[in-house]
């Protein structure tokens, strides 16, 4: 088993960008990473996500992790290599997925709902949990499950959560979320996507300190 480690972030939040457009791409990615983030999921259900994100791959700054979300198949992880993508974030735990990407040298979060999935996922090397729909789980369902899980894993709050948030799951200890339709939706302009990510920038120093 080969697990990659999550890599040390300032602010331990992806940014998911289901929707982005090609065309979009370099202004609404250059407003979150203006605004502090420095993890960027482009879901593959979105309009030519590989162009989407070989754009954003070739304008992030070094340590900036760029990668797809609503990864299904080997064959996308292949894609997702070629384009520079070193986040893989499923929907599932597809081991075999799971493993290539680990052996691409990707980060690698799949979704999990119940200890049988996250144990899995865990089991097949995911450098961390993606546990989604967090807002049907809540914080104390997330806390419950995360007691069986190895420590070294990273733990990630997503669907349903937003900055409004965090002071709850901060009292369990989860520290990362990945942020979805309270950051971007599909259409929505870079200046927008900028005023949005200042303020979930901000919302989350006040609880994890700046």
């Amino acid at each position: 088993m080969h697990r990659i480690p999550f890599p040390p972030m300032k602010y331990s939040l992806i940014a998911i960008l289901r929707g982005l457009k090609p065309e979009e791409t370099e202004g609404v990615v250059g407003a979150l990473i203006e605004a502090g983030f420095t993890a960027i999921e482009i879901p593959l259900n979105s309009p030519e996500p590989f162009r989407s994100i070989e754009i954003a791959v070739k304008m992030a700054p070094a340590g900036c992790l760029i990668g797809a979300g609503t990864v299904l198949t080997t064959e996308q992880v292949e894609r997702l290599d070629g384009v520079g993508g070193r986040l893989m974030v499923s929907p599932n735990v597809e081991t075999d997925v799971i493993a290539l990407a680990a052996a691409r040298g990707m980060v690698t979060m799949p979704g999990v709902f119940t200890p049988t999935e996250a144990l899995a996922a865990a089991h097949a090397g995911a450098t961390g949990l993606k546990f989604f729909p967090a807002s049907v789980l809540g914080p104390s369902g997330l806390s419950a499950i995360r007691a069986v899980l190895p420590a070294e894993l990273e733990i990630a709050a997503v669907g349903g959560v937003s900055e409004a948030n965090f002071a709850d799951y901060a009292k369990i200890g989860v520290k990362s979320f990945g942020l979805g339709s309270s950051l971007y939706k599909a259409g929505m302009d870079a200046a927008e996507v900028g005023k949005r990510a200042r303020a979930t920038i901000a919302a989350y120093d006040a609880v994890y300190g700046a």
